[in-house]
């Protein structure tokens, strides 16, 4: 898709916007010149930003805050807030019809659970809470036709599939470990899901429901993004401070870069050359070279850099997260 851009941001400059977990902020960054250009308050615990569906909008995730805080991409700074329970993760239906939060708890029972909170995307009116009952609800990905999701339970080991329609839970599959990241194949045919406690990556058939195979990568599998021609899948190693490349034609490692950090979460530029990573326990973001694996640059930006979003990206629309497009 590099190159394809949608008229919705036809015109925006290309910027990094990095949520400071710690610090209770946003850092904007000019990618052409790896500086920081704004720094603005947030709520309290920012986790990711996300791109709206439409892509008009940024949204970051105040977990402990109860909130939304909208950015407008234009202006680049904060418009209004939305209250929203507990906000870790945000995604929306490749229909553009729902919203889901995810409300991430370590136990089952929390302060309004562990689960998803699903929305009507453009009213934000509240449709339907869907409890998960294994601890740690954290990412997920859909199927290809965007009928279910599959979401990871961190603290249990668990992947969930939840019917998007009915908004009910419609099966599971035991990964073990960590399970973290979660994206769906080019082919739209596995699930790749990072695992920090196996210090790999499982990978899920979502007919047969079973786990297929799994890809050794390094300590601390966490992140997940894909190339931008969709032939590699960059898997981060937190622990390890490392970055794998997976080929998604022969499902095994065919590089493994030192990035150094503690590499989180990962942005693709949009022509593919640059890969934006969040050390999220060492206060920087990282630039890598796609072709070489060099680190270009090291920027600090405050305590606990977490789910960054480089943006405007090509594709027709967002499916959330932290910039993952279709």
């Amino acid at each position: 898709m590099s190159g394809h851009f949608s008229p919705s941001v036809a015109g925006l400059a290309p910027r990094v916007y990095v949520p400071n977990e710690g610090s209770g902020n946003v850092v904007v960054i000019d990618p052409t010149t790896f500086r920081i250009i704004g720094r603005f308050r947030v709520g309290s615990l920012p986790e990711h930003v996300t791109p709206d569906w439409d892509l008009k909008l940024l949204y970051v995730n105040d977990m402990n805050s109860d909130a939304l805080t909208v950015i407008d991409p234009r202006t680049e700074r904060p418009i209004k807030t939305i209250r929203i329970p507990t906000p870790y993760n945000l995604y929306f239906t490749p229909d553009g019809s729902k919203a889901i939060v995810v409300e991430d708890f370590t136990t089952p029972g929390g302060r309004g659970g562990n689960g998803l909170r699903f929305y009507d995307r453009r009213t934000w009116k509240f449709l339907r809470f869907v409890p998960i009952p294994f601890p740690g609800a954290d990412h997920l990905d859909f199927s290809a036709d965007g009928r279910y999701l599959f979401l990871s339970c961190e603290y249990s080991g668990e992947v969930e599939r939840v019917d998007t329609r009915t908004m009910k839970v419609s099966g599971s599959v035991y990964v073990g470990g960590l399970p973290i990241d979660v994206r769906l194949a080019p082919a739209g045919d596995v699930f790749y899901v990072a695992n920090q406690g196996r210090n790999g990556v499982s990978l899920i058939d979502p007919v047969a429901m079973k786990v297929i195979g799994f890809i050794p990568t390094g300590r601390g599998a966490h992140g997940l993004a894909l190339s931008r021609d969709a032939t590699r899948l960059y898997v981060s190693n937190r622990l390890a401070g490392t970055v794998s490349v997976i080929s998604f034609a022969t499902r095994r490692v065919i590089a493994t870069w030192t990035v150094g950090g503690t590499p989180d979460m990962m942005a693709v530029s949009p022509d593919g050359r640059q890969l934006w990573i969040s050390n999220r326990y060492s206060g920087t973001v990282s630039v890598v070279d796609t072709r070489s694996g060099q680190v270009l640059r090291v920027i600090r930006t405050g305590i606990g850099p977490h789910g960054l979003s480089f943006w405007p990206q090509p594709g027709r629309f967002s499916l959330g997260h932290n910039g993952n497009m279709r």
